[in-house]
């Protein structure tokens, strides 16, 4: 019992390299999933000036009016910008979604006909609304998965051709918007830690004009036809906004524009460094744990007193004696160990099926580098503070360690 007390450290220190390297592993399969889904020749451009690096001004809760609908349009010329493949303009906000006896609180995308071009997805029944109705805000509307699921769902009810009602989080009336559903979106899953299926798509006139009361837009997303043209593509876009935005020095940018790639890179950051400040704590676990070792081999020596003198009086060297001792430390360890990669496999599959539950493409990854790193470092330990136990048991006298009571 003490000794598994002892080796508590060793088991929670090896326990966290494992699960750190597969949440790391984990972490990166799922920013590399987000980049396929959304792909990687998707430029975002944004209202406000905001440090490359940083993130965009809007995340503070800014309301910045810079960009519009005619931007976009603008963008949309194939002579000024030869490699947008589909250009969209947004804007988002939150709304109660009713029918019948049925209201779900979720989010509203405002767009236009181009949307399922740049975001790159299917429909699972129905169509998306075309240019006519985006451009004359018809009151039509498009379901997300999810928000499908809750109102229809064992209803038995086809929603095309259903009416719902829409009222945004800020409008005080009872009532809403009457919109026909002409389309339910197939499930999509998790961007960027958003879920993509809480959400039902209205023309973006509907949405700035009914819902949230404004003529500016919060986002114009591109498509770029090859990777290989974002960054001319970027240079494009600046020079028709400088020129519409009559922005004649850098500091007067009163936009951003973002890449999918730069977002990914973010958050490899932001991941990378959670994995090392985690990677700091398994460590100190594992500094804790051989301190642990070092106390109860340094307990062993003093309550093994006479029987080192016993082998001593017998013939066992010093060498004999070290060896000793350093094998028992390091057997501790080793159990240690091993029972810290089986901890360490179950909880970060324990981890895997939560965030699968929760919906995001995460995958589970445990290497054998790993494991075989986990059990390294738990000998090593055992071994590092093994040795001054070991060498104070063997430099004792025979005859002084015979007569120890």
């Amino acid at each position: 019992g003490r000794s598994f007390l002892t080796i508590l450290g060793i088991i929670i220190g090896v326990a966290g390299v494992i699960i750190i390297i597969a949440l790391g592993a984990g972490a990166q399969s799922l920013v590399l999933g987000q980049v396929t889904k959304l792909g990687a020749n998707l430029l975002s451009v944004q209202p406000g000036k905001s440090d490359e690096n940083g993130p965009p001004a809007q995340l503070f809760g800014i309301v910045i009016t810079t960009l519009t609908k005619d931007d976009a349009d603008a963008l949309n010329d194939r002579i000024r910008v030869p490699h947008a493949e589909a250009i969209v303009a947004s804007v988002m906000g939150s709304a109660s979604v009713t029918w019948q006896n049925r209201t779900i609180d979720t989010n509203f995308t405002a767009t236009q006909s181009t949307y399922p071009q740049v975001t790159a997805f299917d429909m699972q029944e129905g169509v998306f609304f075309d240019s006519q109705q985006s451009e004359g805000g018809a009151n039509v509307a498009v379901l997300g998965y999810s928000v499908w699921e809750q109102l229809f769902e064992n209803t038995g009810v086809d929603p095309i051709g259903q009416v719902v009602k829409i009222r945004s989080s800020s409008q005080t009336e009872a009532g809403g918007i009457p919109l026909r559903i002409i389309g339910v979106v197939e499930k999509r899953g998790t961007a960027f830690f958003q879920d993509m299926d809480d959400m039902i798509f209205i023309p973006l006139v509907i949405g700035q004009q009914q819902l949230l009361g404004i003529r500016y837009v919060q986002a114009i997303s591109m498509k770029v036809d090859a990777a290989e043209n974002v960054d001319s593509t970027i240079n494009d876009i600046k020079t028709v906004l400088d020129q519409r935005h009559r922005i004649k020095k850098p500091s007067d940018t009163d936009y951003t524009i973002r890449n999918i790639e730069d977002a990914v890179s973010i958050l490899s950051t932001v991941t990378n460094a959670l994995r090392l400040f985690l990677t700091a704590m398994a460590a100190i676990a594992l500094i804790v744990g051989g301190i642990g070792i070092l106390n109860i081999m340094m307990a062993t020596v003093a309550e093994r007193t006479r029987e080192i003198g016993l082998r001593k009086a017998v013939g066992a060297s010093n060498a004999e004696i070290r060896a000793q001792f350093l094998f028992e430390a390091g057997v501790l360890t080793f159990f240690g160990g091993i029972i810290g990669i089986a901890l360490g496999i179950l909880i970060s599959f324990l981890l895997y099926l939560l965030m699968i539950y929760l919906g995001y493409d995460w995958a589970f990854i445990v290497s054998i580098k790993s494991i075989l790193l986990a059990i390294g470092v738990s000998i090593l330990t055992g071994v590092i503070f093994g040795l001054y136990p070991a060498i104070k048991a063997s430099r004792l006298d025979p005859i002084e360690a015979l007569r120890y009571e």
